[in-house]
C-alpha cells in the first residue's frame, strides 16, 4: 500500500555555522537536518517544537518556513512511501552555548543512536547531508549566501 510520509525540519544556523544531526538508522550513518515525522493530530509547528525539545532539549521559536518537498522522493528506508519533508528556519529560545562533537557520528554505533555538530557556512556542501530532499536543501541555503 501507498503511503505519505511526512516529516518536518529545522534549519537552525548561528554564528554562521548549521546544526546538523548525525544518526545511526536501520544500519545507516545518516548526517541530517534536526527533526523528524508528523504525529497524526499534530500541527507541523507543533511537531518540529517537539522533535527539537525530544532530540535537543531546548526550546525553538519558528521564524519562517523555508521550503516543502516540491518533487517526488520515494522513502530510503520504506520504498512504497512517498516522503514529503517540510523545512523551517528556526531560532533557539536562548544562545546555544552547548559544545556538539566536531567529528562526523560520534556515538557508539547501535540503532537509534545521534550526535549533533555544527558545519561551517563557509564549509558547507551539499555532499555534507546524506538525503536527497537535505542536499536540495542544503543548495538552498548555500544560493542564500552568495
Amino acid at each position: 500500500m501507498n503511503r505519505f510520509n511526512v516529516r518536518v525540519y529545522g534549519v537552525l544556523i548561528q554564528d554562521d555555522r548549521l546544526l546538523v544531526s548525525d544518526e545511526y538508522i536501520k544500519g545507516n550513518h545518516i548526517t541530517k537536518f534536526p527533526g523528524g515525522g508528523l504525529e497524526f493530530g499534530e500541527g507541523t509547528i507543533d511537531c518540529i517544537k517537539r522533535e527539537f525539545m525530544e532530540e535537543l532539549n531546548f526550546e525553538i521559536g519558528v521564524e519562517s518556513h523555508f521550503y516543502t518537498t516540491d518533487f517526488f522522493v520515494a522513502s530510503a528506508f520504506a520504498p512504497n512511501n512517498q516522503v514529503i519533508s517540510i523545512y523551517y528556519k528556526v531560532k533557539p529560545a536562548k544562545r546555544i552555548t552547548e559544545t556538539y562533537s566536531s567529528k562526523a557520528h560520534d556515538y557508539k554505533i547501535k540503532e537509534g543512536a545521534q550526535s549533533f555538530r555544527w558545519i561551517s557556512l563557509n564549509k558547507l556542501s551539499s555532499d555534507d547531508l546524506t538525503l536527497i530532499i537535505d542536499k536540495k536543501v542544503a543548495e538552498l541555503i548555500l544560493d542564500l549566501k552568495d
